[in-house]
């Protein structure tokens, strides 16, 4: 390659904002000379480097959008700790297809049994795979919905809110919702029916969440949404936390 034929080069790559490729040309302009490379190899060595760089760039934009309070992946979590968990299903969760097929999660199980961190993996790897995903807890969605209802923006937060590829609504059930709380999550999960993923974890079985949404009609017509076709896995094994407490403590 000449010398002006580069610079040419060069002045494309800048204004197509291809600053990969920019950075990488020089090193693989060398490897093409030495290896009597041909001119599809060239720009294929040149082009993946760009592609690489986006991907991972985009899982990091994914990843922080997300807002998971800690990264907690797949390969971090105890097994040995969760007995009764299926190993194979969760393997088969990572790879995404409940979101192609727009079904939902639902965690249910005593406080430290690891279902957050579930939660959390699953939306990493549906981060990885280019699916815009969001980590809420069911307290501050109902917080954040009524004060975008107060300032006259729920309109804008409900379809936010629709739009993510996946939702993890996370420790429902903790604390029981306001009316209006209530029925802006059931707005909110009324809107992603069989058109987006939801992930749920849960302290309450689902003959309690009345006592979570207050109104039993609504409660009836919101469980047989999130349940439809859901992948529903009981984590009923010993406190993954309380183990490890008890791990440190002196005997």
């Amino acid at each position: 390659m000449n010398a002006g034929m580069k610079a040419l080069l060069i002045e494309n790559l800048k204004k197509l904002k291809l600053s990969t490729m920019l950075r990488e040309l020089e090193g693989v302009i060398r490897q093409a000379n030495q290896e009597s490379l041909s001119y599809e190899e060239f720009l294929l060595n040149l082009s993946e480097a760009e592609v690489q760089t986006r991907q991972e760039n985009g899982r990091k934009r994914r990843l922080q959008e997300a807002k998971f309070p800690i990264l907690k992946p797949m390969e971090t979590f105890d097994f040995d700790a969760a007995p009764g968990l299926d190993v194979r299903l969760m393997k088969e969760l990572a790879n995404c297809d409940y979101v192609k097929k727009s079904r939902n999660i639902i965690f249910a199980g005593k406080s430290g049994a690891g279902k957050t961190h579930l939660s959390t993996a699953l939306g990493m790897e549906a981060c990885k795979q280019g699916i815009r995903s969001r980590f809420v807890t069911g307290c501050g969605l109902a917080n954040e919905l009524i004060e975008a209802r107060d300032e006259k923006q729920l309109g804008r937060a409900v379809k936010r809110y629709a739009s993510y590829g996946l939702l993890i609504i996370d420790e429902l059930g903790y604390i029981p919702f306001s009316k209006e709380g209530a029925q802006l999550i059931f707005q909110i999960l009324a809107e992603r029916h069989e058109r987006k993923s939801v992930i749920i974890t849960t302290n309450k079985g689902f003959g309690d969440w009345t006592e979570i949404f207050g109104d039993p009609s609504m409660t009836a017509a919101l469980l047989d949404r999130v349940t439809h076709k859901a992948h529903i896995i009981n984590c009923d094994w010993d406190s993954y936390r309380l183990k490890e407490t008890l791990k440190r403590s002196p005997k």
